[in-house]
């Protein structure tokens, strides 16, 4: 664990953390080298505990005990995790690397890992979660978070859809991106046919004139469902309200027409576990 000090924030050494607030520079760093960032030390615990693979960890000293046993863990692994450094600066020079106040301990530069393919991600899945479009990060994050913690069974992205593992997602969903299975799918909505051949019922989220209550799609007591959510704004494609098994609205009150899709996605996931 070679434990490395930084003064200077221009250090080649740290061209993965550099220019965080640049978006397409981020996006750049994070899809060409493979790699994704893990903000806080319970984000980092919980991707070390699904398998991913750290390529550095950086962060102020007064963080180094607390994440010793996860650094510990991760760079004592056969495959030359010894060899991981820990970047360590002071507070300003963090800042004037990563473009932002890092407040939440540490972070790492994680290896990405591949995309599993949708047969692995959904064998034996009751409940699928399909998020259509979704760009927001914030969003996609939140979603997640509540797919975990209501025992959704897998998650997967349509091509427009952000990435779970940019740095935001991660962040917002505490690290949950790592517990639920995901992938992303190479065909849509040419997907939803493949869903219903392997006994899904496709249920599209959408205010529609012949959409069905959530409370009577929980009452038709389908073996197995995938939920399709799509984005703020215009919401799903016609195309894809044709293709779905059901459209499902949720019912409100005080002349609220819609949630939030995260919120959304909250509520269906406890309605149907």
């Amino acid at each position: 664990m070679p434990l490395i000090r930084i003064t200077d924030p221009a250090d080649d050494r740290l061209l993965d953390y550099t220019g965080l607030t640049d978006l397409a520079l981020r996006r750049r760093l994070e899809t060409e080298r493979g790699l994704y960032m893990a903000e806080s030390t319970n984000v980092i615990t919980r991707a070390i505990r699904a398998g991913h693979r750290p390529r550095s960890f950086l962060m102020a000293e007064k963080w180094l005990e607390t994440m010793a046993p996860v650094i510990t863990g991760a760079c004592g692994a056969d495959d030359g995790g010894s060899d991981v450094p820990v970047f360590v600066a002071e507070e300003p020079v963090l800042e004037a690397i990563t473009g932002f106040h890092l407040h939440r301990g540490a972070l790492a530069a994680m290896h990405r890992p591949p995309l599993r393919s949708v047969e692995e991600v959904v064998g034996g899945a009751r409940r699928v979660a399909v998020f259509d479009g979704m760009v927001d990060h914030t969003n996609l994050g939140a979603a997640f978070r509540s797919a975990a913690a209501l025992g959704v069974d897998a998650v997967l992205m349509t091509p427009t859809s952000a990435d779970p593992l940019y740095r935001r997602s991660v962040r917002v969903s505490m690290g949950t991106v790592f517990q639920v299975p995901w992938t992303r799918l190479e065909s849509w909505p040419g997907a939803i046919e493949q869903a219903q051949r392997l006994g899904y019922t496709v249920a599209a989220l959408a205010l529609s004139d012949d959409s069905i209550s959530l409370d009577e799609y929980v009452a038709e007591n389908h073996e197995r469902s995938a939920f399709v959510f799509g984005p703020e704004g215009h919401g799903l494609s016609p195309r894809v309200l044709r293709m779905a098994d059901r459209v499902v609205r949720i019912p409100m009150a005080a002349g609220v027409d819609s949630l939030n899709v995260a919120a959304s996605a909250a509520v269906v996931f406890y309605a149907t576990r």
